[in-house]
Formats: structure tokens, C-alpha cells, sequence
């Protein structure tokens, strides 16, 4: 368990190019482990095995001269009456046991040394006296020497020979081979990674121009006008798996830039027709405003019914001509025409619609917070005073009566910052998201008074204005605090 969490906490490649090459590596690796083991252990079972093949061709002839006993003299290395060291590799282990009890054991030194002692501890020969006379080699470390591979005999008077080689030579080959394997399969491993890494960035190059292409893509806004997308991925085979891929990202370009062209198409003549509309409907809608002001004025008597609805005649041209005039102001800013650009004193632009906001709104209370230094901006005076307007009417239209409303105007690095805050119940959170698109309308939050009500393009001819003089504008609202925010840049960066 603490180790299958210590693999999950290792850092894992985040990139495909990253995973393609750490898999390679470790396939690769595994590969080599596996290559290394088996050679490894196919090499010690060999040599092993030589080593047996050698005991049994040398037999027990060594271990039978400790049969009779006696001490070893230098002339035993010639091979007397009380040893056989003929023929014998130096390092050669001989012992003989009887009922379970090393009686004998010698070992033939290298070189001229003509001791053949060796000391046997209790465990040592303990180990002796159970080794098996099945007539295959066993490994025993003896404490002394080391480990040996030692092969049992019957002796011919009920006793067991013992004759071994020392396992040391096959040790320090196999422990080379794994000095060289390593050596090699390191190597191998570094010259894998790097070609890896070439040969897989090589590869995912057409990847990589669609991510290009994918990623231009992401960064042109869509959402309206005309947008030019950026040249198609190059396309590779196509019977490889990133060359279909590229070839259907292609496609769907190619159907994404045909649906935004049929779309601006389509805004383009929504455009013309709103701003044609709005144009023609000036007008007869001022005409009809005109007769009914004009009828009016007539000196005769008029029955009262009659002059009411002439009233609301005039009263509904009026509203009627307001929209239009709307409309068309937003047809023109979608169509991109430029607005009147000269210094303008956004203070005083503030201070002259709070006083109006004040006549129409008595019932509200307005306050100002303004700087000591006149805020100046460049843009449309006209169009940055119905901004002003727009917002201070809609906070007095969908606030009750006694609702405070704060405007706040300053300045913050090279922007002017204008704030409408009032306390009165909030904008419903439905409704945010889309508050500065047109005609969007909440009736249920307006004054039970309110005459009539807009059609709801105040708050996107806001949007709109601002838009068009560079600046933001943005809504925080919650029950008790409704703030409009308004981002200008003032004249010094303009």
C-alpha cells in the first residue's frame, strides 16, 4: 500500500509528446530488465552447472584420501598415502563425514602453501552432515571460504564424501555481466530517449500546427461581426490518424466560417432593416404627435373623452418617437459609425443629471460623491449624457419610493470610474446575465406607478455607448445593493 502511494505521488507527464516518450522509455527499460535478468541468471545456472560437471568428472577421489586420516605434508601436494591433491583445482573443498559427524576436511590452497586445514564452525558442520547424497551439486556457505557448490559421495565404509569448487569465479563473472549490461542498457536507454524524443516531436508536428490553429481560433471573438478565421492546418497523410484529424478540424472550420458569414449576413440585414425602419418611422410618428398637439389646441369644445385620447395619442408618439430614436442610435453603433470625440467634463455632465434626476424623482434620495479635481474624458457629450440619464432612470423606475441612490465618480490610475448604487431590492439573478441586452424587461421589480414602462433598450444603449468609447460597464447585484460600474478611459490616455 505505501508504495502503490508513493507511485501515485510521483509527477506523471501532463503532455502527450511527454506520455509518448516516458512510455517508450519504460517499454524500452522493461525490455532491457527483462533481457539483463534472463541473461543474468541463464549465465549462473551455466557456470553453476560447469562447476558440477567439473565435480563429477574430478569425483570423490579427493575427499577418499581423508579416509585414513593423518596430518598433511607438503610432500601430500604430490599425492602420497595421505592425501590425493593431483589433479586437484586450487580451492577445491574435500570432507568426510561418519553418522552425522565430520571426521576430516581440508582445502588445497593456492600456490606453494602446503597447509590444507580449514576451520569449520558448529553451523558449518552441521550443514555438511545434512547435505543430500543424491549425487547433484548443492550451495553452501561455509564460514570460512565462503560459498561453495559441493557434491556427496558413499563412502565404502558407511561413510559420505564431500568434494566442492568455490562459487566466487561465478560470482565475479556474473556480477561483470551486470556491470556491463548496465553499462550497456543505460546507454541504450539514453540514446533511446533522446532519438525518442525526436522521432515523437517529428511525428506530432501536424499536431502541434492544429493546436497552432486551434489556439487562433480560440482568440477571435465570434460573438458578433465579421470574423476572418486564420489559414486551415496543413494537412498530412491522411491515412494516419493525426492526418484525419487535421482533415476533419478543417471541416469543421470550413462549417464554422460558413455559419458566422450566414450569420453576419443575417445581422448585417437585421442592421439595415432596423436602422431603415427606425428612420422611415421618424416621420409618422412625429406627424402623428403633431395632429394630435395640433387637435389639442383646437378653441371648440371637445368632449372630454375625445381630449383624453388625444392625450394619450400624443403621450404614445411621444414614448413611440423615444424608441425609435433608440433603435436607430443602436443600428448606427452596430454598424460601427463613429461618435464625436473632444474632451468632455464627465463632473459636470454628473452633477446636471443628478439635479434632473432629483425634479423627475422627488420621492427618491440622491447623492452625490464626486472628487475635488474635474474628471475629463474624450468621447460624445450628448451620448455620455444619456448614459448618465439612462442609469440614474432606471435605478428611480425599479426602485420604490425612498430607495437611496449614490453616485460616485473618481478616478483610479488612468481610467474614471462612475458608479449608480441604490438600496433598493436587487436585480433577480435570472435576469443578470442578460440585463444589458435589449429588451430585456422586469416587470415585477418596477414601481406599481411607474407610467407605462420602457421597452427595455435603456440599459443596452448604455452598453452600446460605453462599448463605443472603449470603456466597460458592469452589474453587481443582491437584494438591499445594486451597483452599476462605468470604466472610461480619461483624456490623458485617449
Amino acid at each position: 500500500m505505501n508504495l502503490l502511494r508513493r507511485l501515485r505521488r510521483l509527477p506523471r507527464p501532463r503532455t502527450l509528446r511527454a506520455r509518448l516518450i516516458a512510455g517508450l522509455v519504460v517499454l524500452l527499460a522493461v525490455s532491457c530488465a527483462a533481457v539483463g535478468v534472463a541473461a543474468v541468471v541463464e549465465l549462473d545456472g551455466f557456470l553453476t552447472g560447469r562447476l558440477d560437471q567439473q565435480l563429477q568428472q574430478t569425483g570423490p577421489s579427493f575427499p577418499q584420501s581423508l579416509e585414513h586420516g593423518g596430518k598433511f605434508k607438503p610432500s601430500d601436494r604430490d599425492g602420497d598415502e595421505h592425501g590425493d591433491t593431483r589433479r586437484q583445482a586450487a580451492g577445491t573443498f574435500g570432507a568426510r563425514t561418519l553418522k552425522g559427524r565430520v571426521t576430516n576436511a581440508a582445502l588445497i590452497p593456492a600456490g606453494a602453501d602446503p597447509d590444507l586445514t580449514v576451520t569449520l564452525t558448529d553451523r558449518d558442520r552441521t550443514a555438511l552432515a545434512e547435505l543430500p547424497v543424491d549425487g547433484r551439486g548443492h550451495t553452501v556457505r561455509l564460514s570460512s571460504i565462503g560459498d561453495y557448490r559441493l557434491l556427496a559421495w558413499p563412502g565404502r565404509d558407511g561413510d559420505v564424501l564431500i568434494t566442492g569448487l568455490p562459487l566466487e569465479p561465478v560470482r565475479a563473472t556474473v556480477h561483470r555481466l551486470e556491470l556491463v549490461a548496465s553499462a550497456v542498457f543505460g546507454l541504450a536507454l539514453a540514446v533511446a530517449g533522446v532519438a525518442g524524443a525526436l522521432w515523437v516531436r517529428w511525428s506530432l508536428r501536424p499536431l502541434s500546427r492544429v493546436a497552432a490553429t486551434a489556439a487562433r481560433v480560440s482568440e477571435l471573438p465570434l460573438a458578433s461581426g465579421e470574423v476572418a478565421l486564420p489559414p486551415r492546418a496543413p494537412e498530412s497523410d491522411p491515412r494516419s490518424e493525426v492526418g484525419r484529424m487535421a482533415a476533419a478540424f478543417n471541416r469543421m472550420l470550413g462549417h464554422v466560417e460558413d455559419a458566422l458569414t450566414k450569420r453576419h449576413a443575417s445581422e448585417e440585414r437585421l442592421r439595415t432593416f432596423a436602422a431603415d425602419a427606425s428612420h422611415e418611422l421618424r416621420t409618422p410618428v412625429a406627424s402623428v404627435r403633431g395632429h394630435a398637439e395640433l387637435a389639442l389646441l383646437h378653441p371648440g369644445p371637445v368632449p372630454p373623452e375625445v381630449t383624453r385620447a388625444l392625450r394619450r395619442i400624443a403621450a404614445e408618439s411621444s414614448r413611440m418617437g423615444e424608441m425609435v430614436d433608440d433603435l436607430l442610435l443602436l443600428a448606427r453603433l452596430d454598424a460601427g459609425r463613429p461618435l464625436e470625440s473632444h474632451p468632455v467634463d464627465l463632473t459636470h455632465l454628473v452633477l446636471d443629471a443628478v439635479t434632473d434626476a432629483r425634479a423627475t424623482g422627488p420621492d427618491h434620495r440622491w447623492t452625490l460623491d464626486l472628487p475635488e479635481e474635474p474628471v475629463t474624458v474624450t468621447g460624445d457629450t450628448h451620448r455620455l449624457q444619456q448614459v448618465l440619464a439612462n442609469l440614474l432612470a432606471n435605478a428611480r423606475l425599479h426602485t420604490p419610493a425612498g430607495t437611496k441612490v449614490t453616485v460616485t465618480l473618481e478616478t483610479a490610475g488612468a481610467e474614471a470610474l462612475l458608479r449608480v448604487h441604490d438600496d433598493g431590492p436587487g436585480i433577480p439573478k435570472d435576469i443578470q446575465p442578460g440585463v444589458f441586452e435589449r429588451f430585456t424587461r422586469a416587470e415585477h421589480r418596477r414601481r406599481a406607478d411607474a407610467p407605462g414602462g420602457g421597452a427595455g433598450l435603456g440599459l443596452s444603449i448604455v452598453a452600446a455607448v460605453v462599448e463605443a468609447h472603449g470603456g466597460t460597464v458592469t452589474l453587481e447585484s443582491a437584494p438591499g445593493s445594486t451597483t452599476f460600474t462605468v470604466k472610461l478611459a480619461t483624456s490623458g490616455d485617449t
